[in-house]
């Protein structure tokens, strides 16, 4: 298992060869997060750029820039200069849900940036604080309907995939809990460590060190089908709540004019990336599942765009129908 802390803290991969094509890259790459430290986003901008660094002869520099649910970041690589030094690490919720849940105060519309490639998709998970009576996702709406308005339900930000589970959840249910969120994973996990957050959502990454170790008690994973990396937590079909389904993914957007021989050629480094085992490892031991959607897998850059295409259109479909909105 990766030591989160020695992720975090491990340095950036130095130049090798450089293998720039036509000048690019001639400096080092700046990689956004529109998110805070220590959360998934983070974690697995962090393994790619150490890898994509490598491959590319310059340092890959990852920059957080957190708020607004990856809105920040979002605009900070659309305003950019269009050269590919200048990156984005999407997410599920920045590419596809914000533009439904925030509408016209997004900031930029989805044609502001440009697809390179899809990296991995991870399960979200249900879970609680200790101090919460439930162990189980079907005590957790028992519960909730005896106390009804009682429970606070953190997530890494408004319109963020672990939002949107929490939404369907409460309309699956029927249930109510107030919606609290952060700026990042790291801030809310604490919050609900602390037990002032009763109920919370994650990707896996970013908690899974904490459920293991027993700091937090997880309910349920929101995927089809139970995570390898945490194969005795059930999912949320399996505790009677099968409409309870999402799978976050991360991915790597540019501005919308930087050159098409460029986008290409970072598609392809970032394909290589996801190909590696030893990379691939460290991305599955924290329960990363690889990017198996999408024409061409999402790896390409058409192919990743087809797939956000289509993700903006089924998470507008969700915000429409769940009434969920930007608190």
């Amino acid at each position: 298992m990766l030591n989160r802390r020695t992720l975090l803290a491990a340095p950036l991969a130095l130049a090798t060869p450089a293998l720039a094509q036509g000048g690019f890259p001639n400096k080092s790459i700046r990689l956004v997060v529109g998110f805070t430290p220590a959360g998934t986003t983070d974690i697995a901008a962090r393994i790619m750029a150490q890898a994509l660094g490598s491959r590319l002869g310059h340092q890959v520099v990852v920059e957080n820039r957190p708020g607004a649910g990856g809105n920040i970041g979002n605009e900070v690589v659309a305003k950019a200069d269009p050269d590919g030094h200048t990156l984005l690490m999407a997410t599920i919720s920045s590419a596809a849900i914000n533009f439904s849940l925030y509408g016209p105060r997004m900031p930029i519309k989805p044609e502001d940036l440009a697809a390179v490639g899809l990296l991995l998709r991870v399960p979200n998970v249900i879970f609680v604080t200790n101090s919460l009576p439930v162990h189980s996702l079907r005590e957790l709406v028992a519960y909730a309907k005896a106390n009804p308005g009682k429970l606070n339900n953190g997530s890494s930000g408004s319109g963020t995939s672990l939002h949107m589970t929490g939404e369907l959840l409460k309309n699956v249910a029927g249930i109510q809990m107030t919606h609290v969120p952060f700026r990042g994973s790291g801030p809310m996990l604490q919050e609900v460590i602390a037990g002032r957050i009763e109920v919370a959502v994650d990707n896996l990454p970013s908690v899974i060190g904490h459920l293991k170790e027993g700091r937090l008690r997880p309910l349920a994973m929101t995927t089809a089908t139970r995570s390898p990396a945490m194969p005795n937590v059930p999912t949320t079909a399996e505790e009677g709540f099968a409409g309870v389904e999402a799978t976050a993914w991360f991915g790597v957007q540019a501005p919308a004019r930087t050159p098409r021989e460029i986008v290409e050629r970072l598609g392809r480094e970032i394909d290589a990336v996801v190909k590696d085992p030893a990379v691939w490892s460290k991305l599955e031991d924290l329960g990363g599942m690889k990017p198996d959607v999408g024409p061409d897998h999402g790896t390409t850059p058409a192919g990743f765009e087809t797939f956000i295409r289509a993700e903006i259109a089924k998470w507008g479909e969700v915000v429409r129908t769940s009434g969920a909105t930007v608190d």
